[in-house]
């Protein structure tokens, strides 16, 4: 496994280094099978690790509660508390810590649950020694190490590469970098514009095999059709108009890196196509050539796009999508994890006060209550203007909720609105009275629309999305002529 630059925060978003690094990590082997248990606590002693043993899923928690734990092996089939179960616990309890789920019974379907369940690997009887030692090798290699910030919190903040956050969320995709960075397989990246994608595969890339190596990124949606072919595998002297000598294009760039290819659903139908024999056959030819190039480069794609629709409308090549498509990483957007975003204003504060030369050092508790309850449709990207501008304009050491420029959300929260929840709505009666019929099929042909228009036409996920069945919706779209 690759070093990884893993440190712990504090509130102020000020680096700490992990003070246990240098300590043994404590692996514990949970086991009703005496022989096995003993035998595995011998086995991991001689490799330099401490070691304790429990017998029942209850004793494992209570051991959980006294001691410092780095890895849990645990058999899966045992009285009173299965290892799912206690799996999920200890997720509940320390979310860093992996586990190991180890059984004489195994099948997919458990297999499946356990991974879901957020463990580290699943391993069945009857195991290599190798094979164990190299899981739990990578397991504690990859395990991001916290302490909580004084003994009276229980506030824990993490920090992988060049992101910061403390939300459960971002810890999932902060355990899942390191278990794919050492991998060749194509990775997607899927979310909202501004979730911090790019971010996420750079880290994947430094903390990987290939950190030495190239990582090239571009965005397939900012580069003009005509000239994206070029800029992606190169051309020959003479292949078009003004080709007046050969050009490396961003695949020879990345030679033995990585290759991040941004907005992936914009990328033409025709050049798609070659992107597929790229990632097939590890050849590629540039524009104008009849020659094959051999290349090695692991892509790392993203979209703010539901490529599975893509490709139910045509949009998007079946084959590619699941070529690309082997390892998916969903970010969540910045309104599913508003615990990060006093972490994260921190962050942004110290970063452009030290450029912009300013000693703007704290957000008064109004404003950051103003910024948690935005909405931010930019998302994190968004929150980052929002702090800059702050920086540039502010005139004292504070950021005041003047300082900070919410007018959008300030208009939509003017305006009356419709949410799943009848009881916010709260509509004006205007004082000479209304036609509630009219108003009301208004508002319900406005929703049909929007409902339509966020499914890209798809009816049967519009009428999901309004909790209707699909006969009930069809009825209410040839109503409304819709």
């Amino acid at each position: 496994m690759y070093p990884m630059n893993i440190t712990q925060l504090d509130d102020s978003c000020m680096v700490r280094p992990d003070d246990s690094a240098n300590s043994r990590p404590r692996i514990m082997i949970v086991d009703d099978d005496k022989s096995l248990r003993e035998f595995l606590e011998i086995f991991f002693a001689e490799q330099g690790y401490k070691v304790c043993s429990a017998s029942t899923g209850k004793q494992a928690l209570e051991i959980l509660s006294n001691e410092d734990v780095s890895l849990v092996l645990s058999d899966v089939r045992m009285p009173e508390m299965d290892g799912v179960t206690l799996l999920k616990e200890v997720k509940a309890r320390s979310p860093e810590i992996p586990v190991i789920l180890i059984t004489a019974f195994a099948s997919l379907e458990t297999a499946v649950d356990a991974m879901k369940e957020g463990a580290w690997d699943y391993l069945a009887k009857p195991f290599r020694l190798d094979e164990i030692r190299e899981v739990a090798d990578q397991a504690l290699a990859s395990r991001i190490r916290t302490q909580p910030i004084s003994n009276n919190t229980q506030c824990k903040i993490y920090r992988l590469d060049q992101m910061v956050a403390k939300s459960p969320a971002m810890l999932k995709i902060f355990q899942l970098i390191p278990r794919i960075s050492g991998s060749t397989s194509s990775i997607l990246i899927t979310g909202e514009s501004g979730t911090g994608k790019e971010l996420i595969a750079r880290a994947i890339h430094n903390l990987g095999p290939r950190k030495d190596r190239p990582f090239v990124a571009v965005n397939c949606g900012g580069i003009p059709e005509n000239l994206l072919e070029s800029e992606l595998f190169g051309h020959v002297k003479g292949a078009f108009t003004g080709a007046i000598q050969d050009k490396q294009g961003l695949f020879s760039l990345a030679h033995g890196g990585t290759l991040f290819l941004d907005e992936i659903g914009e990328l033409p139908m025709t050049l798609q196509v070659k992107l597929l024999r790229v990632v097939q056959q590890k050849t590629f030819m540039p524009l104008g050539s009849t020659v094959e190039r051999d290349v090695d480069v692991r892509i790392i794609a993203a979209t703010n796009r539901d490529l599975e629709k893509e490709v139910m409308r045509g949009g998007f090549r079946e084959d590619l999508y699941y070529r690309l498509n082997v390892i998916t990483i969903r970010t969540p957007p910045l309104r599913e994890r508003p615990e990060d975003i006093p972490l994260l204003v921190q962050y942004f504060l110290d970063k452009y006060s030290t450029e912009q030369g300013k000693t703007v050092q704290g957000i008064s508790s109004f404003a950051m209550k103003a910024l948690v309850k935005y909405p931010f449709p930019g998302n994190v990207r968004e929150l980052e203007n929002i702090i800059e501008r702050s920086v540039a304009l502010s005139t004292s050491n504070l950021i005041l909720p003047e300082s900070l420029s919410l007018a959008r959300y300030k208009q939509e929260k003017s305006a009356p609105t419709v949410s799943g929840d009848p009881d916010t709505f709260e509509p004006i009666l205007p004082e000479n009275g209304m036609n509630l019929d009219g108003f009301l099929g208004r508002v319900e042909k406005k929703l049909l629309a929007q409902a339509l228009e966020r499914t890209n036409g798809v009816k049967v996920e519009a009428a999901r999305l309004l909790g209707l069945n699909f006969r009930s919706f069809r009825y209410r779209l040839a109503k409304y002529g819709l």
